[in-house]
Order: C-alpha cells, then structure tokens, then sequence
C-alpha cells in the first residue's frame, strides 16, 4: 500500500466508531467497515448498509462498494484438477517418505541419517493431515460426475520407491542403510518438488499454493543436507 492511500485508511479510521468492526481483506486491498452503528452514519449507504471502501491506485480516488461488489471483486480460487490430483498424490508421496523414515532408529548408523529422518517425519506427518482436512472441505469429483475421481497411479508419482527398492532399504542396516536411505529420500524428494511445481502452475487454490511452497522450501533444504552427508 503506498503512502497516499495508508494516509487515507489512516483518515478513514479516524472517523470510525470504536465498536465498529473493521478487517483489511487482502484480495483488492478493501478496507471493509462492518457492522458499524456510528451516531453520523457516515460510514453507510444510504440504505443503512455497511460500504467498503477500496482504495485506489496511486493518483486514483477511492471507490466505495456494496458488500456483494466487493464480493464479486474477490478473485475466485475455486480448487480445479490439478489442485486436488496434487493434494491426492502427495498425501501417498509423504506416506511413503514416513514408511521409509520409521526404519531409521534401528538401521541407520550415523546420528545425521537418524535426525533427519525425525525431522523428515516431524514436518511430513502434520502436512498430511493438513491436505485430509483439505479434502474433507473440497472433495474431488466422482468418476461418474465427469470429474477425474479419486484414483491415482502411485507408480506414475515421480520419485517414488519400488516395492524392490523398499524392501532392500528393509532388509539393509548400518552405513549400507544410510547410503540407500539418502539415495533413495533424495529421489523421493526431488519428485516431490516436481510435483509441487505442477500443482504452482496448474492449480487455482490459495491453501493448496501455499501447501505447495512450503514443500518446495523444507524438502529443497532436505535434499541440500542428504547431499552434503552423503
């Protein structure tokens, strides 16, 4: 917000009642005044309606909007295709990710190998829960509706383990497990990252944007650390 319109918001706010409830919506910069009972009515439309006031671009006055204007001026992040086949996939990507760290306390043999499993899990497991509770909110259409369904190909996921790979990595302790660990997690996390990418190109959520980056931020961390150990 440049100085000109935080000076306005900064004028408006000073002629608002202090019962009044006032929120800064993000999506357009709105300044929304709800609720207000103002001895004036200044802060209301004619009809007695709460108004929004939205800012306007520098050299630009301020527009005052009805609650549905302002509404409809909301960019729309409606979840779409890639949004849910994102959060579908990932939710078995960082499974497989927790199947393969549960074996590090009683394989590996560096403390680094251990402690990163313990971190890979610490960040990995509440991140799951995060996306089932996202889609409880936004289930994915059924096959029958026309939509994609809820079926996925765990093999298509990139960086995924093989059965093989997994039992190997079960049947392996000691240095030869830290070395097939990070191998094999580097992998798995290098695919995570393309996923995520697919879903910041292809998606239209603002959660599931943000679910992405924050994978594309602790996983790119991990995969620097797995090569500098290994």
């Amino acid at each position: 917000m440049d100085m000109a319109t935080a000076r306005r918001v900064r004028e408006k706010l000073g002629n608002v009642p202090g019962r009044c409830a006032v929120a800064l919506v993000a999506a357009g910069l709105l300044l929304t005044l709800v609720g207000c009972q103002g001895d004036g009515g200044a802060d209301r439309a004619d009809d007695g309606q709460a108004v929004i006031v939205a800012p306007g671009r520098p050299g630009e006055k301020s527009r005052t909007l009805t609650p549905e204007q302002a509404a409809k001026a909301k960019p729309d992040d409606s979840p779409n295709a890639a949004d849910h086949a994102y959060v579908q996939r990932m939710i078995e990507h960082h499974r497989q990710a927790l199947t393969m760290s549960a074996l590090a306390p009683q394989r590996a043999a560096a403390d680094g190998v251990k402690r990163l499993a313990d971190r890979i899990t610490a960040a990995q497991k509440p991140e799951i829960g995060a996306m089932q509770k996202w889609l409880a909110r936004h289930p994915a259409p059924s096959a029958g509706s026309g939509g994609h369904g809820q079926g996925h190909d765990q093999g298509a996921m990139p960086g995924m383990a093989t059965e093989q790979q997994l039992k190997e990595l079960t049947e392996t302790k000691g240095a030869d497990f830290d070395r097939l660990f990070l191998k094999l997690m580097t992998a798995h996390h290098e695919g995570a990252l393309t996923m995520a990418g697919e879903a910041l190109a292809g998606g239209n959520n603002v959660a599931v944007e943000e679910m992405a980056n924050e994978v594309v931020a602790t996983q790119s961390a991990e995969i620097h650390r797995m090569r500098a150990m290994g």
